[in-house]
């Protein structure tokens, strides 16, 4: 008789560009509430899908208990610019802040299933971009299954 030890894992990675440039890339945590939230899709949930990026200005590490962003700049949640895609376990999600949209001084950012409240599937804190208010910024965000 073998034993069968397999592991389930689930890693994320996002790179920030402001007006075209990379400025950011960098891993993230997928949090517990995420994870669940994967879960409850294999069962067909009627949960809906990740749809929208936040960002904000705490800085606080993410810790897998984490459910919403520490500090998030208001009105900064945005829809996906594209529906989310899937090649082989890797899940990329891209979204476009928009010039006077989270304008500030952004360290954290997080990926959730609704335009208000929902669940946080992932949570990232990172140095420092400033988006002044005439600044584009796009996320793009992979979560890996492995």
């Amino acid at each position: 008789m073998s034993n069968v030890n397999e592991q389930l894992n689930m890693t994320g990675h996002l790179q920030i560009e402001l007006n075209g440039q990379v400025v950011r890339d960098i891993d993230n945590l997928v949090v517990t509430a995420g994870k669940g939230f994967v879960a409850s899709r294999m069962i067909g949930t009627s949960a809906g899908v990740m749809s929208h990026m936040e960002v904000g200005t705490g800085t606080t590490n993410p810790a897998a208990n984490d459910t919403a962003l520490e500090s998030a700049v208001s009105s900064s949640r945005t829809a996906f610019t594209t529906s989310a895609s899937v090649s082989g376990a890797v899940v990329t999600y891209v979204c476009a802040f928009a010039a006077g949209t989270g304008t500030g001084a952004l360290t954290e950012a997080g990926i959730f299933n609704a335009s208000s409240g929902g669940t946080m599937l992932c949570r990232t804190e990172f140095s420092v971009v400033n988006k002044g208010a005439a600044d584009t910024m796009t996320i793009t965000w992979t979560v890996t299954v492995s």
